[in-house]
């Protein structure tokens, strides 16, 4: 895209981004019902993830949770025009901040654990606002160059955080730890059977990376989680406090830890979970795939 097309489309968002709120929520929710209805493989993923952890809840709360997850899924993408090109007093008063922010406020070094809630670009976006510090995170290219340059530039809005690619590993994120960056990471995915270990999650084995306690144990540093609930003014950040005892020094109990913590979060807010993930893709030797359709 050339640079006075960027200019352009930069100045489009932004006069779009004065639109009221429930304009971008209606439009998310056309926007993630339309995946939903046609995104069958992306929708059986999530229905498989729901069936396996929440077998309790029943064919008709799953369902409801579905299109729940859909409809998270297309709201954050269209909020992400204003918390991006918006007037920062729009996102200071959509965005709100709760709990020990005044832990991340002490510029000491600290790691974030992050799960993927669909809120957490509003998240990052308004704690990278308020806290003027050293910031640091995970980014993963994304496949369009246009969708990629717009969301480097919308990530890195405020406090020129430092974006580390999955391909450079954990090793800089060491370093940088090591100079009081607060880092945000995301080890909720599944990565493949390197560097993890099968602890459960929702009663499930599930290939679960070791990153946030290795890395805790190397720099001394303790865990801070914070999740980002949608709500209906926009986005309520939750930073919560330390864990204690946390990194034991054993990376299964530390991974089957996080997992349980996680399960905790989204017990509160099911629908709005990245269960588009297939979750448990990799599986332990001579165990059954699960996503056979």
């Amino acid at each position: 895209m050339t640079a006075s097309a960027h200019s352009f489309s930069d100045t489009a968002l932004c006069w779009l981004a004065r639109l009221p709120l429930p304009v971008f929520r209606a439009a998310g929710a056309v926007f993630g019902l339309s995946l939903w209805a046609f995104a069958r493989r992306r929708r059986h993923v999530v229905e498989r993830n729901l069936e396996l952890c929440f077998p309790e809840a029943g064919a008709a709360q799953r369902a409801r949770w579905t299109r729940e997850t859909f409809v998270s899924f297309g709201q954050t993408f269209v909020d992400r025009v204003w918390l991006w090109h918006g007037d920062p007093r729009l996102v200071e008063r959509r965005v709100a901040l709760t709990g020990r922010v005044d832990l991340l406020q002490r510029q000491e070094a600290v790691l974030c654990f992050v799960p993927h809630f669909y809120g957490m670009d509003a998240g990052w976006t308004r704690l990278t606002q308020a806290i003027d510090r050293n910031w640091w995170t995970f980014y993963s290219p994304q496949s369009s160059p246009a969708i990629d340059h717009w969301v480097r530039e919308g990530r890195q809005r405020y406090a020129a955080p430092r974006l580390v690619s999955r391909q450079e590993g954990v090793r800089p994120l060491l370093k940088g730890l090591r100079d009081g960056a607060a880092i945000c990471l995301l080890p909720d995915m599944d990565l493949g059977a390197r560097d993890s270990v099968f602890v459960k999650f929702f009663g499930q084995d599930a290939a679960t990376v070791t990153s946030l306690p290795r890395l805790a144990k190397a720099a001394g540093v303790p865990i801070l989680p914070w999740v980002c609930r949608i709500v209906p003014g926009g986005y309520r950040v939750e930073v919560m406090a330390a864990w204690d005892g946390y990194p034991s020094g054993d990376d299964l109990a530390d991974a089957r830890f996080m997992n349980q913590q996680l399960e905790s979060y989204i017990r509160t807010m099911p629908g709005q979970y990245h269960w588009l993930h297939r979750r448990f893709k990799t599986r332990p030797e001579g165990q059954d795939k699960l996503y056979r359709r």
